[in-house]
């Protein structure tokens, strides 16, 4: 039977509680005022039987949320200072867990080191890739008439140096997530900690996946159609400097209220239509120019993203059309590659300069909407039929052929 036993105590303001020592308490432990839950429990107050102390009386039962006294109506002695630091040490890693929104932190978890592209990079470039490689479609195979016009009037073919950097490129995006791997679980993490802008790691697993844009609680169930090619390319994106207040800035358009979208979804998006327009053999002369591969790939998916953007933000695009952008910024991709980059150079030279970079806007609600948006959605949710207020997102592996095309990947 717990019983409510009256404790003597001195108000110090309206907050605080003073717990009154017999006469036996040590110096020790009259120096010592230990803070718990809100309450100050003071030794260095005369005696209640002096009568110079104002006093009041509560039951214990009634303070029950206090730790503190909890132990007191057991029969324990009051917390050691050791003890105290432990309670504090945990409230404080709480706390950063809770400022962090980090789901299943435990207390002894050592944050896992950011890692860049390069050093991920490097990590492919010697990794044994043999049996990839001999599986890989690096160009478009054309034959008879197509064949020859593409020699006659096609972009020129990439300089055979640089046959062996872009044949790499292919074989990364047949890759699979390794969970062995600590280069691909630091690949993950420091996606997650750039983009969300915390410090501490998240599960391999979880719901939290789904708040930077993956379908599921398992990034690697995204990566069907652009291997491991899809997180380096967004590593590339929230690394770099110049372009990581870009990634925030698509980022946080894409948790808008009617205009969200799946941020590593169509991130992924991105990294097949620049891996096709690499394939067709469009991105070539700027290769060649620049002597490298995997740097004008990088910065083309970074315009591919741009692009997009510009035109999910400028025209008011919802989920409802994603299909539609899809297709017209690839068609775009393929047709313009040196105006993409060309624009993506533009863009980040003027946020540079401090300006407002052209082709970015306001805010979304400021903007006109588009005049085919009503079209488009009509004609989506007539191809939904009833099921037209349900649309979703369609995946990177989930186009159908007739509307992929082209771009089916590996």
């Amino acid at each position: 039977m717990e019983e409510d036993t009256d404790v003597t105590f001195h108000l110090e303001g309206q907050n605080g509680l003073s717990h009154e020592p017999s006469d036996e308490t040590t110096n020790e432990h009259l120096n010592q005022k230990p803070v718990m839950n809100g309450l100050i429990i003071s030794h260095n107050v005369k005696d209640h039987t002096n009568g110079n102390a104002s006093l009041t009386s509560l039951p214990i039962s009634a303070l029950k949320q206090n730790g503190l006294l909890q132990s007191l109506a057991a029969g324990g002695d009051q917390p050691k200072p050791a003890e105290e630091n432990v309670e504090l040490e945990k409230a404080r890693q709480e706390w950063e867990a809770l400022e962090n929104i980090q789901p299943a932190i435990t207390e002894d978890s050592n944050p896992t080191p950011l890692i860049s592209f390069n050093e991920a990079l490097q990590y492919f470039q010697t990794t044994d890739l043999g049996d990839l490689l001999k599986n890989i479609q690096p160009t478009i195979r054309r034959t008879g008439l197509a064949a020859i016009t593409h020699f006659l009037f096609g972009p020129p073919r990439l300089h055979r140096e640089l046959l062996e950097e872009r044949d790499l490129v292919f074989a990364i995006a047949q890759y699979h997530v390794d969970n062995s791997q600590t280069v691909h679980m630091r690949v993950l993490q420091t996606i997650y900690k750039r983009l969300i802008g915390c410090r501490l790691d998240c599960p391999r697993y979880g719901t939290h996946w789904e708040n930077i844009g993956f379908q599921g609680t398992d990034p690697a169930t995204d990566l069907r159609g652009t291997g491991f090619l899809g997180l380096m390319h967004t590593l590339y994106f929230v690394m770099d400097p110049e372009t990581l207040p870009l990634a925030r800035d698509i980022y946080k358009l894409s948790q808008h209220p009617t205009q969200n979208f799946p941020f590593s979804v169509m991130s992924i998006n991105m990294t097949r239509i620049a891996l096709q327009v690499l394939r067709e053999e469009a991105l070539s002369k700027e290769c060649n120019r620049r002597q490298q591969v995997v740097g004008v790939l990088n910065e083309f998916y970074v315009a591919t993203y741009l692009h997009l953007y510009q035109l999910w933000k400028t025209q008011q695009k919802t989920i409802a059309d994603s299909g539609f952008v899809l297709k017209e910024v690839e068609l775009f991709a393929k047709k313009n590659p040196k105006q993409m980059l060309r624009r993506l150079e533009v863009f980040l030279k003027e946020r540079r300069a401090g300006g407002i970079p052209r082709g970015a806007s306001p805010e979304p609600q400021a903007q006109q909407p588009s005049p085919n948006l009503g079209e488009r959605v009509a004609k989506v949710a007539t191809a939904q039929g009833s099921k037209g207020k349900e649309m979703h997102f369609t995946g990177v592996c989930d186009l159908p052929s007739d509307v992929e095309g082209d771009a089916r990947l590996i």
